[in-house]
């Protein structure tokens, strides 16, 4: 692939509306971007000075008044890898790497009890991001399609691990069940 993740998050905010660096921040932090995908408050000025770099986009020189703040914009360049990039991303399913599945699969090394314990633990912090989900989602209404999209498909994984979870929690004979 032409762009990393974080390249395409951040190439996609600047299609959505130019902004600097700090603007960027301030959007990834509202729409819980950190959540799905690994950038760091100190890597959105690397990540733009490397698009700037292919000819992603383009910023330019900010007027003294602005006290130096470059506003990033798109390029045609930019907008195509990144339409061929989206694209990519959702016709073709990948493989997510789950933390969740590894201690699973070590079962054997864990107590019925404390599986039950993890399991419920697990529960609450699924149900406790649900409602902040829900939350920041209606703080931000309106919100565009993209996030609208972002924010609806996260809650439907937590739900879909939320019920997945509440009938789990109900097994203590170490029974089998779907």
């Amino acid at each position: 692939m032409e762009l990393t993740s974080s390249e395409l998050v951040v190439l996609g905010l600047l299609i959505e509306s130019p902004q600097h660096g700090y603007d960027l921040e301030q959007v990834i932090e509202r729409r819980g971007i950190r959540q799905w995908t690994e950038i760091g408050f100190s890597s959105i000025y690397y990540l733009l000075t490397k698009l700037e770099k292919r000819g992603f986009v383009h910023a330019p020189e900010a007027p003294a008044a602005a006290k130096g703040r470059r506003v990033f914009h798109a390029t045609a360049a930019g907008r195509e890898v990144a339409t061929r990039a989206a694209l990519a991303l959702i016709a073709e399913p990948h493989p997510v790497p789950n933390p969740f599945l590894v201690g699973v699969s070590n079962l054997p090394l864990l107590a019925e009890p404390e599986y039950a314990r993890a399991l419920v633990e697990r529960l609450g912090q699924v149900q406790a991001r649900i409602a902040a989900i829900e939350a920041a989602a209606s703080a931000q209404s309106p919100l565009a399609l993209p996030a609208r999209e972002v924010f609806s498909y996260s809650l439907s994984l937590l739900e879909a691990e939320r019920s997945w979870l509440a009938r789990r929690v109900q097994v203590s004979d170490g029974g089998q069940d779907g």
